[in-house]
């Protein structure tokens, strides 16, 4: 089979075909580390989702798979405890640990380190038998002259008119010395949020629909560590280190996972998880591989 498409949807789909018994080509025209995943603040957190039944179950499988790999030692995997301001009622998402006092909910967010996570999967699917094939690919039905099923996660490079880019924009401080992440989704300034890692801390953020420039701004980087430093001022001993953009690949009607039959094979289509990619990764690839190899 044939995954297209490095990202984070890709390469945990090409692990779980793996997992049950597929053999898995990865071609791609873009270097994993290239992708927006690898732009991500990576934290679990289901956000600009509407609370399809599918989504939850993406959502509550890939947190469960993070866990796991969190207790296994996986490498570029951390838990973090998470304050989250909240303006409304408890959102559908909330994990089983979460809780809610006053205005403040409390819960452990899994966080990948896309530096370190994304060449992890990368190895485990070539030590798996796997291969990497860097290659332009305009259409993926193309691609069924040599192989029987194609999953295309592709995200916004996927035609379909419903696609749209969502402008993301961090900025990355040295770690001050902080364990939690903190977050003002609805902050009216703008979206907060202060994500702590190993050896940095991400800071964000923006959700510009329709925008795709990928050249910072530097007046959107001050404004960004502002906000942040208001909400922990431990910030101030922070110095900044880079700043980075992504374009999320969002789609109006939510993400398109399924499963389009030709007279030359099948085409498995996961693209369009917009900023929450991370989010639904693994419980996305459960569905794609039943879809490409059957339920069973």
């Amino acid at each position: 089979m044939t995954v297209l498409g490095a990202g984070i949807i890709g390469l945990t789909a090409a692990v779980r075909l793996q997992q049950r018994g597929a053999r898995v080509t990865v071609v791609h025209d873009t270097a994993t580390l290239d992708t927006v995943s690898a732009v991500a603040a990576a934290v679990w957190y289901p956000t600009h989702t509407d609370p399809q039944p599918r989504v939850r179950d993406w959502t509550r499988r890939s947190y469960a798979e993070f866990l796991r790999q969190a207790d296994a030692g996986v490498p570029g995997v951390l838990l973090r405890r998470t304050r989250m301001l909240v303006r409304a009622d408890l959102p559908w998402w909330a994990p089983p640990d979460a809780t809610l006092t006053a205005h403040e909910l409390r819960f452990t967010a899994p966080l990948a380190e896309m530096d370190v996570y994304l060449p992890w999967l990368h190895e485990r699917i070539v030590d798996a038998g796997g291969r990497f094939v860097r290659r332009h690919i305009e259409d993926p039905a193309l691609l069924l002259s040599g192989t029987p099923v194609v999953v295309n996660a592709t995200g916004l490079a996927a035609a379909d008119k419903d696609l749209y880019p969502v402008r993301g924009q961090i900025v990355l401080v040295t770690n001050p010395g902080l364990h939690e992440s903190v977050r003002d989704e609805h902050n009216p300034a703008g979206i907060t949020y202060v994500h702590p890692r190993r050896h940095d801390v991400v800071l964000g953020g923006t959700f510009e629909e329709n925008r795709s420039d990928t050249t910072p701004d530097p007046g959107e980087t001050a404004a960004i560590v502002a906000r942040c430093t208001a909400l922990v001022p431990a910030l101030r001993e922070a110095r900044t280190l880079t700043t980075r953009i992504g374009l999320r690949p969002a789609r109006h009607g939510g993400p398109r996972v399924e499963a389009v039959t030709t007279g030359r094979g099948r085409i498995i289509h996961a693209y369009g998880h917009g900023g929450a990619g991370m989010t639904m990764s693994w419980g996305c690839a459960d569905e794609v591989a039943s879809l490409a190899l059957g339920a069973g």
